[in-house]
């Protein structure tokens, strides 16, 4: 990548990541569940109100945790968009489950609440809504059809900290939430993750199950003798320099997200002639979702569109980047799942959505990215 080029992402630090790391190594213990893990366990347990958080090194590994919590057989089904990333399926998928692809909305890109029920059947086991962008999806709704068939939800809630709905944090609403701290989110420790079990009768057999199986913290907690292997599991605890990075984002996780927010609304203001000129359209977020700034997308008219917009871009050294090909179009979706109907609006977000960098620091590039952007129409 040219130096003087605009990245698409650039992880941000507080500045107190380095020096917390270094307390992690003073305190002589790198493994993972040690003090700073306990902090950031606090902080979401206070933050969301789960009734349980516990880190995982992905989000990836919490959806896995939540795939085992659910019990998932081989042709349970397991209701989801197409539009999202991979491992929301292949959670499910490693249990073998049968993802169940469902068409999205046209204003939020979130599953549309109205397609799910349909798409219920007699192997229906869950339902998987997916935040979009920090946007939530329609909640109680989802929740009214998952009580009414008996069914869980677990909500991907990688994009959705720090946003609510209904004055509700994202990942705290369905029976199990699971969160991302990749370096491209909003609050980071590169690789990382969290499970929020909101169902507290998941709480003891999911800290079994991060335990590779064990009830090791039954006995740090002095409730048995002796561990030992009780459960399937796996290493799914980040160690100490992880929450010990991360520990120093979620101190800022405020100022982070406000920061975040100026930043989205600035391009939200400053590309509102080209929506008025019908070159694009801009996100919609519902009057009851506050959403956390994860993203900035724009919606162009066609496929060829957006591919010569970021060619232009990419000349004028400007990252843009599309996003999801819907999984029911891969090549394994297309064999361990189906889609449920036609997915005209997650085809056309494929086509046409564009991302435009947002990342802290990005406010110096910001009126060169529109500038550009508005010669490309």
């Amino acid at each position: 990548m040219n130096v003087n080029s605009i990245p698409f992402n650039k992880p941000y630090m507080t500045g107190r990541e380095l020096l917390y790391i270094a307390q992690a190594h003073t305190n002589g213990h790198l493994a993972g569940d040690g003090m700073f893990t306990k902090k950031c366990h606090a902080w979401l347990e206070a933050r969301t109100g789960t009734y349980k958080a516990l880190l995982t090194h992905s989000c990836t590994a919490a959806l896995e945790m939540a795939a085992i919590l659910a019990d998932i057989q081989p042709g349970d089904e397991v209701i989801m968009p197409s539009y999202t990333f991979v491992s929301t399926a292949n959670a499910f998928v490693l249990r073998g489950g049968v993802p169940v692809f469902v068409d999205i909305r046209l204003d939020t890109f979130n599953i549309d609440e109205t397609k799910i029920e349909a798409a219920i059947t007699s192997r229906t086991k869950a339902i998987i809504p997916v935040h979009y962008a920090g946007v939530a999806c329609e909640m109680d709704i989802i929740m009214n059809i998952a009580q009414r068939h008996n069914l869980l939800v677990i909500e991907d809630a990688a994009q959705g900290i720090m946003s609510t709905y209904k004055g509700k944090p994202l990942g705290s609403i369905g029976h199990l939430g699971a969160y991302s701290f990749h370096e491209t989110k909003n609050i980071i420790s590169g690789e990382g993750g969290a499970l929020l079990i909101n169902d507290e009768r998941f709480a003891e057999r999911a800290e079994i199950i991060r335990a590779k199986g064990t009830n090791r913290g039954q006995f740090f907690r002095g409730q048995v003798d002796k561990y030992t292997w009780v459960d399937i599991g796996s290493s799914y605890l980040p160690g100490e320099v992880i929450a010990a990075f991360l520990w120093a984002q979620m101190e800022e996780a405020q100022s982070i997200t406000q920061k975040r927010m100026g930043l989205w609304q600035q391009y939200h203001e400053t590309l509102a002639p080209l929506e008025e000129a019908g070159k694009l359209r801009q996100p919609i977020i519902p009057e009851y979702c506050q959403h956390n700034a994860h993203m900035y997308y724009i919606m162009l008219l066609n496929l060829k569109t957006r591919t010569q917009v970021i060619a232009q871009m990419k000349g004028a050294g400007i990252n843009t980047v599309f996003h999801y090909v819907p999984l029911h179009d891969a090549p394994y979706g297309k064999r361990h799942g189906r889609a449920h109907g036609d997915l005209p609006v997650t085809h056309m977000a494929s086509d046409c959505l564009l991302r435009l960098p947002l990342w802290l620091g990005v406010e110096s590039h910001q009126q060169k990215i529109v500038d550009k952007l508005s010669t490309c129409f």
